[in-house]
């Protein structure tokens, strides 16, 4: 018996090599793109090994908790570390890159978060890449949560290294990802004897055996499945267009943000501006007294498919998610999570407003 998911033709290597081209539209790079065969932790300690070494001086920006991930890989690749701390609740500005280049004028890496779905801000990477580029330093930034979410111009903004994953705002798969590596890039890598080789982890293998060889061969079998889907979410948002499908999620953001402020109970945005929230999710403080991960399991025991939930580790007891990504980034989803919170906060004893909710979602989100 035939099954059409598993009885599949092999993937070829010109239709892999087609996939990462419209990659590279996305992205709006000329740069060489990688799909890489695992979620996108892969290719971003990849990138981190590969341009990081003993000698070598790295501005870590730590807006969440990627960013103090990326902080634990430069040093254990031996780079001296400066991090570059802001509250979770706001996001770094190019003026305190910029103070951090001018103290430290041997950094020659730089990581970024773009938008921290975790903690829910988002970062200025275009006036960021600009000072890096003044600086000279390679610019490295995870761009997993903001691809399709928000713009994201990789030759425009001088990233050196950007890394995506399709499971969020793009609507696909988690198991594969994607890097762009400039020629700056390259040069780093190729430079370091400690770079991944021989390794799944190495970008350096992906350029030898895949793109110096005309992208003909293919290194290895690759996870058919996932890239099948990684194309066909590729082409659904060309079919709907990129500004369409940003537009999508920041308009889940502002009316999510809107309807939480209007629900009261205490609940308020965990983002105090939101000229720095993130598109991809809404994150949101419950008030004293009310432990979060409760409060977003009491919501989900009436409906389980809503895109709720807990912050990670230490927030768990303070902060809620709203993920309006992706197939979630819809106007039914926003007003089913915040009437959902609006009856757990009210059983737990809050006042809450789910009427002026729905009136703050449907004004700022109008549908005709």
């Amino acid at each position: 018996m035939t099954h059409p998911f598993l009885d599949l033709a092999p993937l070829t290597a010109a239709r892999f090599a087609a996939i990462e081209r419209r990659v590279a539209g996305l992205l709006s790079t000329e740069q060489d793109v990688v799909v890489m065969q695992g979620e996108a932790l892969l290719p971003l300690e990849g990138c981190i090994r590969g341009g990081a070494r003993p000698g070598s001086t790295a501005l870590n920006i730590v807006t969440g908790p990627y960013g103090q991930t990326f902080g634990n890989w430069l040093r254990d690749c031996g780079a001296e570390v400066v991090d570059l701390a802001v509250p979770f609740h706001s996001a770094v500005t190019a003026e305190q890159v910029r103070q951090a280049l001018t103290e430290h004028p041997e950094i020659d890496f730089v990581s970024l978060v773009h938008a921290e779905a975790a903690t829910g801000n988002t970062n200025p990477v275009a006036e960021i890449g600009e000072a890096v580029r003044a600086h000279g330093a390679l610019f490295m930034v995870d761009a997993v949560a903001s691809v399709g979410a928000e713009p994201l111009l990789v030759d425009a903004w001088g990233v050196d290294l950007c890394v995506i994953g399709a499971q969020k705002a793009m609507g696909g798969p988690a198991g594969v990802s994607a890097v762009s590596v400039s020629a700056r890039a390259w040069e780093r890598m190729a430079a370091n004897p400690r770079a991944p080789r021989q390794s799944y982890l190495s970008l350096l293998d992906w350029k030898a055996r895949w793109i110096d060889g005309g992208r003909k061969a293919l290194p290895h079998a690759p996870a058919q499945l996932e890239m099948l889907a990684l194309d066909a979410c590729l082409e659904r948002i060309e079919a709907d267009g990129l500004d369409t499908v940003m537009a999508r999620h920041a308009s889940a953001a502002a009316a999510t943000r809107a309807g939480a402020t209007a629900l009261g109970g205490g609940l308020e945005p965990y983002v105090h501006d939101a000229r720095d929230a993130a598109p991809v999710a809404t994150t949101l403080r419950t008030p004293a007294g009310v432990d979060a991960a409760e409060l977003v399991a009491h919501a989900l025991a009436a409906d389980p498919s809503l895109p709720l939930i807990a912050g990670g580790g230490a927030l768990s007891k303070e902060m809620i998610r709203v993920n309006h990504y992706g197939m979630d980034a819809t106007r039914d989803a926003v007003l089913s999570s915040l009437a959902a919170l609006g009856a757990a906060l009210a059983d737990a004893g809050r006042d809450t407003d789910t009427e002026a909710a729905r009136k703050a979602v449907v004004e700022t989100w109008p549908i005709s």
